[in-house]
């Protein structure tokens, strides 16, 4: 159920021609925002995927949950009640938050988690954001099943950058497990292990045709020839870069993480957990059924991975129907090989900003994070089956070797609103501790991060830019890093070690696109920008799950500026207690 207040502006115009009045009132667009009122009720439902029937944590009983639909300028009020066995938050992923940092949703960061019985109310308003974000859980593994798309049209009376579609469609990429999630990760935790992989990948929480007892309930994408629709794409995969196909029809990208490109056309992509991509796709093939298919792009060598492709179908409404018992498979498309790092690159590096765009040039703040995994030994007096990793150690991850541990007793935020000592410390190092060569064989010595809640602080207002350098330590791979609370520019990516003295050349200081969640190559780097400017405590992490379980994820901590409109505002009267 939703509700909308309304306020209309008041025209005071005299009574001369009033004819021409009435017809220009009757053309004026309202552009007004809106309030949308939501309850979200947290809650265990029987979901058969697979052939089994397990008990599933969801939103309202919907697998995925549900779709929020608003206008820039608009403010959403989200009751949460949890009605599960587990503590549960849920974060508005790539929403900017401005000054609204308790309802961002990343638990023991912004707030203590929501405990079972309990309830919270998320109130925040979207400012200057357009195209598709998504909201989900952000405890535990529980986003496995607990999310949904927010989808953010343009203010009422202002329009797309492009053609009008003649329909949209979000697309959700998850991924399923016959287990319970919870379970999967909390074994992992116990013995020190990689997780064990997902059993099937999901477009809008169907596995699709190639998989047993999904065939009836395979998502249908009806079109009709000669049509252009937008597509709205999601990973919402819990561990999984995924690359994205539709059999022999073209994709022209105009959006991506609610804020829209310089259009560019692809037959694929690939989106890191995370990320959006908005597409338009028209229907000029002739009437049939094609496969939408989705399939892991997976970077670690020799690490498992789920090894399966999810279909949808794209079915023209006038496709001949099949005689009576027949059959007509779809058109299946050729999916990239899954190492296939240089479909991954090409279709990374093609985004740009529609025009100039303000990118910050005087840097306060030059910063190198190194971001990978590393392994631990086992502590002594430590049973074996708790060191499960290679060669008896336990898997950790860490940025510029500091594995980032949660507090337990007060979020981070809390603690540093309330002036809470002993919960963080503020010296999250500014670069590596040790110099090496990041993406080469690492010595043995640097495997072993440093356990840590270091928060790296800013004032208000001053620019930032962020070095994000893969390493090669246990093992290469591409991680989806994601900031909370802003927007940055990609001005450049590359492979190998970060070279300031001939690197800085490729920078984009012109159209760079501004994203939420950014790519680091497989052994190479990504150089991000930003201004601080919203005061708040923000998490900036591997948007693998598994990879900030083991620690990869760090924090800003972002001053109050000067007045009102620079200042965090105070905390709910509802914010859950720890």
């Amino acid at each position: 159920m939703e509700a909308y207040r309304n306020n209309i502006n008041t025209f005071c115009s005299s009574f001369v021609f009033f004819g021409l009045l009435v017809l220009f009132m009757s053309t004026m667009p309202i552009t007004d925002a809106k309030v949308h009122y939501h309850d979200f009720v947290v809650q265990a439902t029987p979901v058969k995927r697979l052939c089994k029937t397990r008990s599933t944590i969801t939103v309202n009983g919907m697998y995925p949950g549900p779709t929020l639909e608003v206008n820039n300028g608009d403010t959403l009020v989200v009751n949460v009640v949890n009605r599960a066995r587990y503590n549960v938050t849920i974060h508005w992923h790539g929403v900017r938050q401005i000054r609204t940092g308790w309802s961002d949703g990343p638990e023991f960061v912004t707030q203590c988690p929501i405990r079972p019985g309990g309830s919270y109310t998320y109130r925040f308003t979207i400012q200057g954001q357009e195209g598709t974000l998504w909201w989900h859980a952000h405890s535990s593994w529980l986003r496995a099943t607990v999310y949904g798309a927010l989808i953010i049209r343009p203010k009422e009376g202002d329009s797309y950058p492009f053609a009008k579609p003649k329909r949209e469609t979000a697309l959700l990429l998850g991924e399923w497990w016959n287990a319970d999630p919870i379970a999967v990760v909390r074994q992992a935790t116990r013995t020190g292990a990689a997780p064990n992989v997902s059993d099937a990948y999901t477009i809008n929480g169907q596995p699709g045709d190639l998989y047993n007892c999904s065939s009836k309930d395979t998502i249908i994408v009806p079109v009709d020839s000669g049509e252009t629709n937008l597509l709205r794409v999601v990973n919402s995969a819990l561990n999984q870069e995924l690359f994205f196909k539709v059999a022999n029809h073209k994709l022209t990208v105009v959006g991506a993480d609610a804020s829209y490109v310089k259009p560019f056309t692809t037959s694929v992509l690939m989106l890191g957990p995370g990320q959006t991509t908005d597409v338009l796709i028209t229907a000029d093939q002739p009437p049939a059924r094609y496969y939408i298919a989705a399939r892991a792009y997976a970077s670690a060598q020799g690490a498992p991975f789920d090894n399966t492709t999810t279909t949808a179908i794209l079915e023209y409404k006038s496709a001949p129907c099949p005689a009576k018992g027949a059959t007509i498979k779809p058109l299946m498309p050729t999916m990239p090989a899954f190492n296939d790092t240089a479909t991954a690159t090409s279709f990374t590096t093609s985004f740009r900003s529609p025009r100039q765009v303000p990118v910050p040039t005087n840097i306060d703040h030059n910063l190198f994070f190194t971001v990978g995994l590393g392994l631990k030994n086992c502590p002594p007096g430590a049973s074996r089956s708790s060191c499960q990793g290679p060669n008896g150690t336990r898997f950790t991850a860490s940025m510029n070797n500091v594995s980032f541990v949660l507090p337990s007793n007060f979020s981070l935020l809390q603690a540093h609103q309330q002036g809470i000592p002993g919960v963080f410390t503020r010296d999250f190092p500014a670069n590596p501790p040790v110099k090496f060569d990041y993406t080469g064989n690492v010595s043995r010595a640097l495997w072993q991060p440093v356990p840590g809640t270091k928060l790296y602080p800013l004032k208000y207002g001053e620019t930032v830019q962020v070095v994000l350098q893969g390493t090669s330590i246990f093992t290469a791979e591409n991680h989806p890093i994601h900031l909370h609370g802003y927007d940055f520019y990609i001005i450049a990516e590359g492979f190998g070690n970060f070279n300031p003295s001939t690197d800085t050349a490729k920078f984009n200081l012109v159209d760079p696109p501004l994203r939420n969640t950014a790519s680091v190559p497989v052994g190479g780097w990504t150089v991000i920008r930003f201004v601080a400017d919203n005061p708040g405590v923000w998490l900036m992490h591997c948007h693998l799950d598994v990879h900030i379980g083991w620690g990869l994820a760090t924090a800003f901590l972002v001053e109050n500026g000067v007045g009102e409109l620079q200042t965090l505002e105070a905390p709910p009267a509802d914010l859950p207690l720890c």
